[in-house]
């Protein structure tokens, strides 16, 4: 079947802002990704309704198979999602949730005490943002709920220390790709004085965006900085019984054991294969390189197998033998919602490549440029992008080659300062946009609303965009980093002050 080509046409961009604004206005996202794939289908095969359901068949069907091989990639990621359902509500179940928030209380003394928790754990599950976003919910959540922080603060902490994080890290899923990709670069434009592993600690110190971003969340998390409708849903949360969510489903007395050894076997588990599936790709093993081959949807499948499998062994006698068939349907259960959501974005991420959609957003800076305004401006478009498409790794690949490709062109000093506001931009659309990856796991692994938890993130989304945006003006212009960054730092602090003053915790 021959697709319409939008490639130069402003009308690539009508399914997924078509899904996002839907998705804003009605807070229905299953209907508004609908609605963007199907429009998207028939603006493809010119309006045909027949043509346009066939080749929804097909790219349906290519989730799983295309090629002529099959594809078990993304049916990794459904697993481990029902694995991660199971995993917590066995938990939930045997009563492990409640004692260890019951620990956690007699440690952590204060709501601000279970959200500083929280968001350090980000550098221990760091090697993956879908990693990241579900462990950590399920470790975190009975202890939030017990402290009674809302669902989507926590949601908003595990967003916005997932991508972050894993952006600035070498060693995960993100900065291994994005080494890779660097290396090829470094290659085609003949860049001299720099190492795919240099220049990427180059670009995660300008990085002003995920930088900025996980410092807000320790602010926010110790000054309890509430901004827009997140107040509401904290005072909400502080209104509702401590127990509501964390109580045992079978009222039986849990063992603190049975949740951290778990854990601790899903995150070792999850890690460990990761390596292996890396290094059977290298002649010599180093980290790094294991890391960059890694099969990451294989290793999420072991830890999420192991984890469970933990599970089991840590709470026989505290979950009755006839409560499991029920445990396991309801922890099933409990993820149906957001692999439905999953499965869409990915549809719709499929429209949007055939509709040629980066591309287009990409020539939107072509012409006569001041250099001093280029990383700005590839900021601002990386931020559309990844808006538009709901994923940071794509922006990455079609970005990185056209941001290197321009500072070549412009004025190679500018390189890093662009690839940089590639990659930032990339991380803050990709939080903004509802059907991003992240977005929706995040709220699974809170087990929040999700469009509660992508209205109360936007505002300090925005808030640290507005500084990175300074701060990328400055550093384009003045070609100092340090100088970017305090201008970040500075802009920052203002929105603070202008947006909210700190409330009681």
């Amino acid at each position: 079947m021959q697709l319409l080509d939008y490639t130069h046409s402003y009308w690539s961009v009508v399914p997924p802002f078509l899904a996002l604004a839907l998705a804003v206005i009605t807070r229905r996202v299953l209907l508004s990704l609908g609605i963007g794939i199907i429009v998207g289908a028939l603006m493809l095969t010119g309006g045909n309704p027949l043509d346009g359901l066939l080749h929804l068949k097909d790219i349906t069907v290519s989730l799983v198979y295309a090629d002529g091989a099959f594809d078990w990639g993304k049916t990794k990621i459904l697993l481990f999602l029902l694995l991660l359902g199971v995993f917590t509500s066995l938990l939930t179940f045997s009563g492990s949730n409640q004692a260890f928030a019951e620990w956690a209380q007699r440690r952590i003394k204060s709501r601000r005490g279970a959200k500083m928790l929280t968001a350090c754990l980000v550098f221990v599950t760091f090697i993956d943002d879908y990693f990241h976003s579900l462990a950590v919910g399920a470790i975190a959540r009975p202890v939030t709920d017990k402290f009674r922080v809302s669902r989507a603060k926590l949601a908003y902490i595990l967003d916005s220390t997932a991508a972050p994080m894993c952006v600035l890290m070498p060693v995960s899923s993100w900065g291994a790709s994005i080494i890779a990709t660097l290396s090829g670069l470094l290659v085609m434009y003949n860049i001299d004085g720099y190492t795919p592993m240099g220049i990427f600690t180059a670009m995660s110190l300008m990085n002003y965006y995920a930088l900025f971003a996980l410092l807000m969340v320790f602010v926010t998390a110790w000054f309890s900085y509430d901004i827009g409708s997140m107040a509401r849903f904290e005072r909400n949360a502080l209104k509702e019984d401590a127990h509501t969510h964390a109580r045992s489903a079978n009222g039986q007395a849990g063992r603190v054991y049975a949740l951290i050894v778990p854990v601790l076997v899903l995150i070792c588990a999850t890690v460990s294969a990761m390596l292996y599936t890396g290094s059977r790709e290298l002649e010599t093993f180093s980290l790094l390189g294991a890391f960059e081959k890694t099969d990451v949807n294989t290793s999420l499948v072991v830890g999420g197998s192991s984890g469970v499998l933990a599970v089991l062994l840590c709470t026989v006698g505290t979950i009755r033998k006839s409560d499991y068939g029920t445990a396991v349907w309801r922890g099933l259960k409990s993820m149906f919602g957001a692999i439905t959501i999953l499965i869409l974005a990915w549809l719709i991420s499929i429209v949007v490549g055939q509709m040629h959609t980066g591309d287009y957003l990409s020539t939107l800076v072509a012409g006569n440029i001041h250099p001093g305004l280029l990383p700005l401006i590839l900021f601002a478009l990386g931020c559309i992008m990844a808006f538009a498409t709901g994923t940071s790794w794509g922006t990455f690949g079609i970005m990185l080659p056209i941001a290197a490709a321009m500072a070549v062109k412009v004025d190679a000093a500018l390189i890093v300062p662009c690839m940089s506001a590639v990659m930032a931009g990339a991380v803050c659309g990709d939080h903004c946009s509802p059907i991003s990856d992240t977005t929706i796991l995040s709220s699974t692994g809170a087990q929040c609303n999700h469009m509660d938890h992508v209205t109360t993130q936007l505002p300090y989304a925005l808030a640290v965009a507005g500084a990175a945006g300074a701060g990328y003006l400055v550093l384009g212009f003045s070609r100092q980093p340090l100088l970017g960054f305090a201008a970040t730092g500075v802009v920052l602090a203002v929105l603070f002050w202008l947006l909210k003053k700190p409330s009681e915790h």
